[in-house]
């Protein structure tokens, strides 16, 4: 039987770590029974931690933002999510700025706002089942949808079916908002999000697979300056010390030796055949652990949005400096990145035949597509089709 190491990326920890491997178990399953998967959990034994409680960081208030630095290169599609991850009531607040002064209406007719308010509420009442997939929070996100102000105008513009998708795009940017103001390690491929965002859409009036609609209306004029000020929000888990993302990368560059000890002795531990697959940093202990000595038990090393290509080219890889070759002790190497993932980087052109870098493309924008990897059938396929 297979063992599949996995190396957990920045900033996981309980209880999100158990959910990660429990996703990741599920999804390999599905591609290939008799699969043991390992966790190494050294962000419990090595990650960050603030040991004065945060005694060196200052407050936020008063601080301002930078310029914008322009759009997300993924296309349209996922510069509008990156602008509604950030404002999740943006494209509703867009159609109602539109709208000009109020109308009156006859005695007796309800504003248009008052049949949206009456399926909000009673999608409210079904709970999170609905949007399960994207992540929980649904009954809340309709909830406060169904109360804010924002809707009345922007009734009176739309008709009901623009009304129903923009409604149900605002409540699916919310829910993964949600997940990633808090660094989940599990945000859906773009392909779940789009199909629960069509099947609320529906729920509140749309046409079937009406998700779409409205888009270049009401988003994309702003476009530029949210989606960047969507990914400096959201990029924090790299720059800001207050989280232990950041934490992780600077205690790894500068005291990695225990993350890869760890990870050497679990390894040595289990039966061949074993894959060891990393996310992000995990990718990076991964590959050095690998390359400081041979570990005989590995057949297969995988790295998803890893930076540990870009590490070794600039000098700062702990274990190898360019132009040292990679060690012929290193395993086939399997590199899967996202082509919108910004820390995912590729190893081919640097490792000429020892490297096999792969696309897997989640549909999501940066930073979520960072997240992604393991919600997407594409990794575990390409996964299970290198496997020893």
């Amino acid at each position: 039987m297979t063992t599949v190491v996995f190396v957990h990326g920045t900033g996981v920890r309980e209880p999100a770590l158990s959910a990660l491997v429990e996703r990741v178990t599920a999804g390999l399953a599905a591609q290939r029974t008799e699969l043991e998967v390992v966790p190494y959990a050294w962000g419990t034994a090595h990650g960050a931690t603030l040991a004065a409680g945060g005694a060196s960081l200052p407050s936020r208030a008063g601080t301002t933002r930078g310029p914008g630095t322009g759009p997300d290169p993924g296309g349209e599609a996922a510069m509008a999510w990156a602008m509604l991850y950030d404002d999740p009531y943006a494209e509703l607040a867009s159609a109602a700025a539109a709208s000009g002064q109020a109308v009156e209406r006859p005695p007796g007719t309800a504003p248009p706002q008052e049949r949206m308010r009456a399926l909000l509420t009673a999608l409210a009442a079904r709970g999170d089942a609905p949007g399960a997939e994207v992540g929980p929070g649904l009954a809340r996100a309709a909830t406060d949808l169904a109360a804010h102000p924002v809707l009345g105008p922007a009734a009176d513009v739309l008709g009901p079916a623009d009304l129903a998708v923009l409604a149900a795009r605002s409540l699916i940017a919310r829910l993964i908002s949600d997940a990633l103001d808090a660094d989940s390690p599990l945000v859906p491929v773009g392909e779940t999000r789009d199909a629960v965002t069509a099947r609320i859409a529906e729920s509140l009036g749309a046409p079937p697979r009406g998700s779409e609609r409205g888009l270049r209306s009401f988003v994309l004029r702003s476009a530029g300056a949210m989606a960047a000020r969507a990914v400096e929000r959201r990029r924090r888990a790299l720059t800001e010390a207050a989280h232990p993302a950041a934490g992780d990368i600077l205690r790894y560059l500068s005291r990695g030796a225990a993350f890869r000890e760890g990870l050497r002795a679990l390894v040595t531990g289990l039966e061949p055949p074993v894959a060891v697959v990393g996310h992000s940093l995990g990718g990076i202990i991964a590959l050095d652990t690998l390359i400081c000595a041979p570990l005989v038990q590995v057949g297969l090393l995988v790295t998803a949005g890893s930076q540990g290509p870009f590490l070794y080219e600039s000098g700062s890889l702990p274990s190898l400096e360019h132009p040292a070759t990679l060690p012929p002790h290193v395993p086939a190497w399997l590199n899967l990145y996202d082509p919108r993932d910004l820390l995912g980087h590729l190893g081919a052109g640097l490792f000429p035949g020892r490297v096999t870098d792969v696309p897997v493309d989640s549909g999501q924008p940066f930073p979520a597509a960072h997240s992604a990897y393991w919600t997407n059938p594409a990794v575990y396929r390409h996964i299970v089709e290198h496997l020893p």
